[in-house]
């Protein structure tokens, strides 16, 4: 979700060991009951390509077909919210439906103005723990399809499948507003402010080829600094599991084989738009952009749309406790 481009060279994390499909299917059935159900059901039939590193995408070429490229799929969608950092941002209306009275921002990862103003996203913020830099521009595919317009394309889709079940929607930032950014600090403010129920920050990994799979990040437990997510550990937790079993149960998607131990999720303490949250809120990398069969996954219209089904059946499933 943080490497610059086709050109960078990514550092790469310890792969660790597999885990077995029926170790993963029993392990998760007793650590997380009914949260995983989406996983359960994957590793009972099966990927839907043959196997776990070679599930087929949805173009068997490796690239996405004339009627399905990035640009015929993405449909223009109003924004919601204005101002620089979102801080003039309304909340969408919310229509009657089950999450009528619920909060859920949505964190579109990096921003595409983010390439032309790299001194504003160079400079460092504090986020509890350290200074990190206020943004990235994020990855992008081997063809230049960026992580931003990813992110942004899957939130739009999942704001109307939240408006829909009646939730009130804000973005951190929507289309050219603002033109970079915002900084992580911001965008946890943002979830703040707006006593959000449930966050999710939207992101696409930039991974070695070969290298697949999506994965959920939790936050860790930090108490340093301005940072102090001990309240929302737990119930962030369970919010990444709800979203993890939806997602690989709509998209097909397998959790990553490069990091998680085949879990799909992983905890970590150097995120500030994580550390600095007070309201439950997680991560998704929702595939490898630098891997050609996730890349032809991710450009994908009908693919992008599955994605965020699934991201929005695993936060209706976590408001409504079921």
């Amino acid at each position: 979700m943080s490497y610059t481009g086709p050109d960078f060279d990514v550092p790469q994390p310890e792969r660790p060991g597999r885990l077995r499909r029926g170790l993963l299917t029993v392990s998760l059935a007793a650590l997380v009951p009914g949260a995983l159900l989406g996983w359960l059901v994957y590793e009972a039939v099966g990927d839907p390509g043959g196997g776990s590193d070679t599930a087929a995408p949805p173009s068997a070429t490796g690239s996405p077909s004339a009627s399905d490229t990035p640009e015929a799929s993405e449909k223009p969608v109003p924004p919601s919210s204005t101002g620089q950092n979102g801080k003039e941002a309304g909340r969408s209306p919310a229509a009657s439906g089950p999450l009528k009275g619920k909060v859920v921002v949505i964190d579109p990862g990096h921003n595409q103005g983010n390439f032309r103003h790299t001194a504003e996203i160079n400079r460092t913020v504090d986020i509890g723990t350290n200074r990190k830099e206020c943004d990235t521009t994020g990855t992008s595919t081997n063809a230049g399809y960026t992580e931003a317009r990813f992110t942004m394309d899957v939130a739009h889709r999942l704001r109307a499948l939240l408006e829909a079940q009646g939730a009130t929607v804000k973005l951190t930032h929507d289309g050219d507003s603002p033109p970079w950014g915002p900084c992580v600090d911001e965008r946890a403010r943002i979830g703040n402010n707006a006593h959000a129920d449930a966050s999710v920050s939207i992101h696409a990994d930039g991974a070695a080829t070969g290298d697949r799979g999506f994965h959920v990040i939790l936050p860790g437990a930090v108490h340093a600094g301005s940072a102090d997510t001990r309240p929302i550990v737990s119930s962030s937790r369970d919010l990444g599991e709800r979203i993890a079993g939806n997602f690989v149960r709509v998209t097909g998607e397998a959790p990553s084989n490069y990091i998680g131990g085949g879990t799909g999720l992983v905890t970590r303490k150097d995120l500030g738009g994580l550390n600095l949250s007070t309201v439950p809120k997680v991560f998704i990398e929702c595939g490898n952009m630098r891997d050609s069969k996730d890349a032809a996954s991710l450009t994908s219209g009908n693919w992008r749309q599955k994605a965020a089904e699934g991201i929005s059946e695993g936060i209706v499933s976590f408001l409504r406790g079921s």
